[in-house]
């Protein structure tokens, strides 16, 4: 897959015959994106043309809510590894910012849709707004289509459980402690991914070293202490628990995700590594002293053994 972040560095030789396009946050990956970009991929190859995912970094509701936004469900690394693991050809991110936020939606359809991506076939999900004030809508990109030479698919949602598939809900899922729910709109468990750096080593100490990985997102959709499953580069999935907070018994404020994988003895700093999030165990809490702490450790443990071995 090829990334582009700029217009500039867009790779516009391979769209010379044109391409088949969908543009969205894609927060999740979730079964309702998986439906869609599975339907543009198959259109993309039916038509021999590249597959474009248009995206936009820092989201949009992120640069509008940039002093409370919503917890991201992926970083920008997960976006693009999930990405290319479903065959896209072209992911093209370009930066949110004032030029964008004020674009007309005349212009975003002639400059991005036609003169960059060369647009045969644009396929949209049923709540998608484009354009400065959010002017653009379906019946205008049909219309504009007619006049410069493609065409607009709207995809309905995916319905799951009674419920419709959506980003939000899976934020609400995960706050809520419900992964049952946030798997099932998922497709797949609530996955976070990041670099295990050197901590305070506070949990050698107290006898259940961690894989420490810094957040690297204003919000987290999770917090609490979680069952969990761990991979590596070339290990895993290996059972774990796992804490996301700020370590209120140790004055911390920083928010960071702690990892203690059972009978694993392996230096991974530096690693990449993927936790799967299986189950909530209990909201973090602080404690009146380090051996009440390591008592619920203790606990937690075990009942995260109990569940990932059911």
């Amino acid at each position: 897959m090829r990334l582009s972040r700029h217009p500039l560095s867009f790779p516009f030789d391979r769209v010379a015959n044109g391409s088949v396009a969908t543009i969205g946050s894609f927060d999740g990956l979730h079964l309702g994106h998986q439906r869609l970009l599975q339907h543009v991929i198959a259109e993309a190859r039916s038509r021999a043309l590249p597959s474009i995912v248009m995206s936009f970094e820092p989201t949009p509701k992120e640069f509008f809510l940039a002093a409370s936004p919503p917890a991201r469900l992926m970083r920008f690394r997960e976006k693009f590894e999930g990405l290319g693991e479903t065959g896209v050809d072209i992911f093209f991110c370009p930066r949110f910012n004032e030029a964008m936020k004020n674009i007309s939606a005349d212009a975003f359809i002639r400059r991005i849709l036609v003169h960059a991506l060369n647009v045969r076939h644009l396929v949209i999900g049923d709540d998608f707004r484009f354009a400065q004030d959010r002017e653009g809508h379906l019946d205008m990109l049909r219309a504009a289509g007619i006049a410069l030479g493609f065409t607009v698919e709207q995809m309905s949602s995916v319905i799951e459980r009674d419920e419709r598939v959506s980003s939000s809900a899976i934020r609400d899922a995960l706050w809520e402690g419900d992964l049952e729910r946030a798997t099932a709109l998922l497709g797949r468990h609530y996955r976070m991914s990041g670099k295990v750096i050197v901590g305070e080593r506070v949990g050698r100490q107290l006898g259940y070293p961690t894989a420490n990985v810094n957040l690297n997102r204003k919000q987290s959709a999770v917090m609490g202490i979680f069952a969990v499953r761990v991979s590596g580069p070339d290990w895993g999935p290996l059972d774990a628990v796992a804490s996301i907070g700020t370590r209120p018994t140790f004055g911390g404020a920083k928010p960071l995700l702690e990892v203690h994988i059972f009978d694993f003895d392996k230096d991974i700093y530096g690693e990449y590594i993927h936790v799967d999030f299986i189950a909530r165990l209990r909201s973090e809490e602080k404690f009146a002293d380090v051996d009440q702490l390591v008592e619920q450790m203790h606990r937690d443990s075990a009942l995260a053994r109990e569940i990932l071995a059911a």
